[in-house]
């Protein structure tokens, strides 16, 4: 029988700060002292049986707002009852994965009472937010000193304190020394070497952690396209019947990698437990409004929205703004080209040194300005999204990712396809996807990594000369870090930088018969990627919670897609190239037949290869089974 939450002793005078709370600089004393007390209080009465303390105490004056700062942390045993509570699922003496229960700790590997490295950092830190935005409401109806935040019993205090203004944040405190640590065997050194996965993931959580692995697996997976593209580039350029080899490698090859990512994945995800985590049920998102109802399905009181309404904002609003911001980027690709004629017969009439670097003028300038409308529009999507009032965060997500891929895949790769099949132009298309490539990769690192660094370091020095300049009665290195920490920029997710990988994959895969050496590029730009994105999220932003992920998801099926279209792009190149004309000079409509042809082949090629590979190792389908039949067993044996 499990034991009750009372029985248990989680007070401790002395515990390690792990999250850090930030209230408003006017938040009232009644409303600090209600929610420290519903944080401390026991489970029984509604707390959250956490322990709290703030960073500098109170009759030592205001110092620059850090009286709002608060620190939240637990004892070991209340972590402990916390693992079980989200359902964490670690590795059993056995060797098996299994769901963490307090009552059976002592069968779980390298599990001692006074080992408090049990569990990873990511995971208590992951625990202590899902007791925070658990805390609920009990008979409250207004959050004390604010009459306007109304409350109702099951609301979540923490996102209406956020909603109302007087939550700034909460974000999780790094370890400086093993943030130093994983610094050094990450990026620390120069050298070619596999990324410390299981050590990021104890640090930032799987969600990190999958995203630096499949940066690191689609980097390796790019080699052998590199490797072929090279001679390719050198010995073949013009004999586009030679690319036919080249492209059908290239569509088994997305193929295969997809598929074989999922394996790896499955191996990864299983060895950190999340593969078997349970899915937990959704609640409303923090920003879903709506008029006081009842949940049909829970039953309890919460925000109700009409379906309906969100309908008409998404088919009436959304879906007209998109298709407007779809054509503006048609009209700019006009543009574009435009100043490809200009630039051409500049060229033609001077014939120099600097008339040729000018053919390249107009495809730098068009990269730069599809930088600038991608992230323009990404703004414009989040808050399209936001104002159509979905109720659950994957739905919302689910919304914002389709209108950023439709929206960046035509800003991306219209004027490639315009130049491929309307200008039929070959030379101007390899020049113009090799301009696109490169001028986004270099755009990207400096923009998304090495700016925010740089403006990072200049914070940081004024940050230190105004704590070292206050005396406190604290801990001076926590009140630098805390204070260095709160200052930092939000990290949004790896939504950018799957994003970024998407286009790339776009780029390699969808002309690769025209321009073999995209590959090449998309590694050496991967490389840097991988220390410049590491740099980035242990430098530049606040550490992120870890969110607890079985794999990429919607992202899987953005790349799948994408595969897909390639086959499509590539079978109507090599059916446009000169070479292949030739063979059919009497009869384009056998040409056209013949591709189409080769064309169904490959995708029923693709999707036998994608039912044959199986999603998950054998050996790992089995342990799954065996968990499923015993938990069936047991399940029996209580009835």
């Amino acid at each position: 029988m499990k034991e009750s939450w009372s029985a248990f002793n989680t007070f401790e005078h002395h515990f390690r700060p792990l999250v850090v709370i930030e209230l408003a600089k006017n938040t009232k004393e009644e409303t600090k002292e209600w929610l420290t007390q519903r944080i401390v209080d026991k489970k029984k009465n509604g707390g959250a049986q956490l322990l709290v303390k703030p960073l500098v105490k109170e009759d030592r004056g205001k110092i620059d707002g850090n009286q709002n700062v608060y620190l939240v942390g637990a004892s070991h045993i209340r972590l402990l009852l916390g693992a079980e509570t989200v359902g964490l699922v670690k590795e059993c003496n056995d060797n098996s994965m299994r769901t963490f229960t307090y009552s059976s700790r002592n069968t779980f590997k390298d599990f001692a009472d006074d080992n408090h490295d049990f569990l990873t950092m990511a995971e208590r830190q992951y625990i202590i937010k899902h007791e925070l935005e658990n805390l609920r409401a009990k008979d409250e109806r207004m959050i004390p000193g604010y009459p306007q935040a109304k409350l109702y019993p099951g609301k979540s205090i923490m996102r209406r304190l956020m909603t109302s203004g007087i939550l700034l944040q909460i974000f999780p405190l790094h370890d400086t020394e093993e943030l130093k640590k994983l610094q050094y065997t990450w990026y620390g050194q120069v050298k070619i070497s596999y990324q410390p996965l299981d050590q990021i993931r104890c640090y930032f959580g799987e969600t990190i952690a999958l995203y630096f692995g499949f940066l690191e697996y689609f980097t390796f997976a790019l080699v052998p396209m590199a490797l072929i593209g090279i001679p390719y580039y050198v010995f073949a350029w013009e004999d586009y019947d030679k690319y036919v080899m080249f492209a059908s490698f290239n569509l088994l090859w997305s193929t295969v990698i997809l598929e074989v990512w999922k394996r790896c994945c499955a191996i990864m995800t299983y060895r950190w437990g999340t593969l078997l985590m349970k899915r937990q049920f959704e609640e409303p998102r923090p920003g879903f409004h709506g008029v006081l109802g009842i949940n049909p399905v829970t039953g309890k009181e919460e925000p109700v929205y009409s379906s309906i309404k969100r309908q008409i904002r998404i088919y009436l609003v959304s879906l007209p703004f998109v298709c407007l911001c779809l054509y503006f980027s048609l009209y700019v690709m006009m543009i574009y080209f435009e100043l490809e004629t200009w630039a051409l017969d500049f060229h033609e009439e001077n014939e120099s040194y600097f008339s040729k670097l000018m053919l390249f003028l107009p495809s730098i300038i068009y990269a730069i300005v599809i930088e600038m409308m991608n992230r323009i529009y990404r703004y414009a999507a989040e808050f399209l999204t936001s104002w159509e009032n979905h109720r659950l965060e994957s739905s919302h997500q689910n919304h914002l990712i389709l209108k950023v891929l439709v929206f960046n895949f035509l800003n991306c790769f219209a004027s490639l396809f315009y130049i491929a099949f309307v200008l039929f132009d070959m030379k101007l298309l390899r020049q113009s996807l090799a301009t696109l490539l490169i001028t986004s990769q270099i755009l990207n690192q400096f923009v998304e990594a090495l700016l925010p660094y740089w403006l990072q370091k200049r914070h940081n020095k004024k940050v230190k000369k105004r704590v070292y300049s206050i005396k406190v009665d604290t801990d001076l290195s926590l009140f630098e870090q805390v204070n260095l920490e709160k200052e930092m920029g939000t990290y949004l997710g790896t939504f950018d930088d799957y994003l970024e990988l998407f286009l790339q994959f776009g780029y390699v895969s969808l002309f690769s018969c025209v321009y073999p050496l995209a590959a090449v590029f998309a590694v050496l730009n991967n490389i840097t990627e991988m220390y410049s994105d590491a740099l980035k999220i242990c430098r530049v932003f606040k550490r992120p919670f870890s969110q607890p992920t079985a794999n990429i998801g919607v992202w899987q099926l953005a790349f799948e897609t994408m595969s897909i279209i390639s086959v499509v792009t590539n079978c109507a190149l090599i059916g446009l190239s000169p070479q292949v004309n030739a063979l059919f000079p009497d009869s384009k409509t056998d040409l056209t037949l013949i591709v189409v042809l080769v064309e169904h082949i490959l995708l029923a090629l693709k999707f036998v290869m994608a039912f044959v590979i199986p999603d998950k190792p054998q050996d790992i389908q089995i342990k799954l089974a065996r968990l499923e039949f015993e938990s069936l067993e047991a399940l029996k044996q209580q009835l």
